[in-house]
């Protein structure tokens, strides 16, 4: 078993763009869950609009890539008020229903066969990240495609200029969210989460201001399925399915919800651990001398168990600190929703 292998790996996954996709749609649910109190289990519905509408716009109406971005941006925006007004009058619940459920109608969808003409069905559709790649200033620097190695961490070219891109992103919106939070606007946020009762008879509109986190939260999960889907370089239906959302969620809850780099800090171990236990198992079940025989364990149920394992780690996590690793038990209550 080599353990600088497996560390290897997990470093360099947990820097990686996988990471920062995880990242960037953790900080959305901070602004949903952490700072307003909203439920929002449909994130990868968020996402997936906004990658399907940038590459619906380049690859099938063959309108140019920015306007793609921006419509990719506006994507959630939409989604955010087709689901908010029906529901945020309602109680808490109402949207975690709603928009657990668009999220799978919106995968079903852009999967189907009748929508393969536009959405390109269950091989989705590629072909619209040629000027995404054309700004890769590591190419223009002369950098190989097998870009930097160092020893601990190692990315290909394509993989700096993803991960240059990405996690100037969530440094960008790391620090949007630090200064709303500190603005009055993100002190009525906090307000609500603890009693909105209170805030609306103080006069605010507590609708208007859920309507606003959940397009600011929508946004960011906006962002994630841009960059997930310009990393990529396709679009498919299964890579928006409902386990995005949670894995957003665990690494929100790792780091610590209302917390402005908890989030990010909760999606690298998050990636981290997830990576590395994976490695750790595989080498275990394999090699010419597996130290964990194929009558114990083989090589699928091995990439299975680091789910058991960081799943098992996140029960302890809420039994102990609900809070998170970098919460506060005094901000933010979780067993109080």
């Amino acid at each position: 078993m080599d353990l600088l292998d497996i560390l290897r790996t997990a470093l360099t996954q947990a820097l990686g763009p996988s990471a920062i996709v995880y990242a960037l749609a953790a900080i959305g649910l901070n602004i949903h869950f952490g700072y307003t109190g909203l439920l929002n289990f449909g994130q990868a519905g968020f996402m997936a609009v906004s990658a399907y509408a940038l590459a619906v716009t380049v690859v099938q109406a063959d309108l140019p890539f920015w306007l793609g971005v921006v419509l990719a941006l506006v994507a959630p925006v939409v989604l955010a008020l087709l689901l908010g007004v029906p529901t945020l009058r309602l109680r808490a619940d109402y949207l975690a229903i709603v928009t657990i459920a668009a999220a799978e109608i919106l995968r079903l969808v852009f999967g189907a066969v009748e929508t393969k003409d536009v959405f390109g069905g269950s091989n989705g559709l590629n072909g619209y990240s040629e000027t995404y790649k054309g700004l890769n200033v590591y190419t223009k620097l002369g950098v190989g495609r097998d870009g930097l190695d160092l020893g601990v961490v190692q990315y290909s070219r394509d993989d700096l200029w993803n991960i240059t891109v990405g996690w100037t992103l969530v440094a960008l919106g790391c620090l949007f969210v630090w200064l709303l939070m500190r603005s009055p606007w993100g002190r009525v946020l906090r307000s609500i989460r603890e009693d909105e009762d209170a805030v609306r008879s103080l006069g605010k509109n507590v609708f208007a201001y859920k309507m606003q986190a959940l397009i600011l939260g929508g946004v960011f999960g906006g962002l994630a399925g841009l960059f997930l889907a310009l990393k990529q370089s396709s679009v498919v239906p299964s890579d928006y399915s409902s386990n995005i959302t949670f894995y957003a969620y665990t690494a929100l809850l790792l780091g610590g919800a209302a917390r402005v780099l908890g989030p990010v800090v909760g999606a690298i171990i998050f990636w981290f651990l997830l990576t590395g236990l994976g490695e750790l198992f595989s080498q275990l079940t394999s090699g010419t001398d597996p130290i964990l025989p194929a009558s114990i364990m083989d090589g699928t149920q091995a990439s299975l168990v680091r789910f058991i394992v960081t799943g098992l780690a996140l029960m302890l996590l809420m039994i102990f600190r609900p809070q998170g690793i970098f919460g506060d038990r005094r901000e933010i209550a979780i067993d109080a929703r």
